[in-house]
């Protein structure tokens, strides 16, 4: 059993015998690592990390929190094509929101310090992050420049808020764990990883950080505090 597609991949150079159980992973048929999430076939299967359609709820939820955004760049990082499915459903709610997208791809930390200070330049701005490994491991120096530009940010889980940022929404990493021990006990009672079918979460979380909020100037609708999982006083 393992996390993240990268170490997916390493594993099938090793094996294609003895079986894999992913979790977290975010496009397993565009990596190439199952042929269908129906039918996986081959020693791999698993769950996904969250489906496209959700990355939709990260824009309205940004709105709600801070109705004032008429822009929203949206970062991603260049090396994962995941970024891409991602903003396509953002991009299907904006018009309904009045809300223009910005797709800002970057690389490394000075382009992801200079690509958000340059957007923040104009007014009523505010940010989507996007779900992917570069995002996750710059997460402070992310956080640092929102509050530095006053730009209200959603991120798409919960290490986010709980290091200072405003708001996440994405799926329980750990429900993706238990969930993935089924699959492991199903396996070692003589069933097969390319029958059992990859699965999408079922377990969203929303949190909220209060002093985020204050030091950005905005008031939390009393009715998303009230659909919180957490916040973060």
């Amino acid at each position: 059993m393992t996390s993240g597609g990268s170490a997916v991949l390493a594993l099938q150079r090793a094996t294609r015998t003895v079986p894999i159980v992913f979790v977290t992973v975010t496009d397993p048929v565009g990596g190439g690592l199952v042929a269908s999430l129906s039918r996986p076939g081959g020693n791999t299967t698993g769950f996904t990390q969250f489906e496209f359609g959700m990355s939709a709820k990260w824009l309205e939820l940004l709105k709600e929190i801070a109705p004032e955004v008429m822009r929203a760049g949206v970062l991603r990082a260049a090396a994962f094509p995941t970024g891409i499915g991602q903003f396509a459903a953002i991009q299907s709610v904006a018009p309904a929101l009045r809300v223009e997208l910005k797709a800002i791809d970057v690389r490394d930390a000075s382009e992801i310090e200079q690509s958000v200070t340059t957007f923040a330049r104009e007014p009523k701005g505010g940010l989507i992050v996007t779900s992917n490994p570069l995002m996750t491991l710059r997460r402070q120096l992310i956080i640092e420049l929102a509050a530095k530009h006053r730009l209200p940010t959603i991120y798409s889980s919960r290490h986010f808020p709980t290091g200072g940022g405003l708001v996440s929404y994405g799926p329980d990493a750990l429900d993706q764990f238990r969930r993935a021990a089924s699959y492991v006990d199903r396996i070692l009672r003589g069933e097969k990883p390319a029958d059992l079918p990859v699965q999408a979460p079922t377990k969203y979380e929303l949190v909220v950080n209060l002093k985020a909020a204050r030091t950005l100037g905005l008031d939390v609708p009393p009715t998303l505090l009230a659909r919180a999982d957490e916040v973060i006083e």
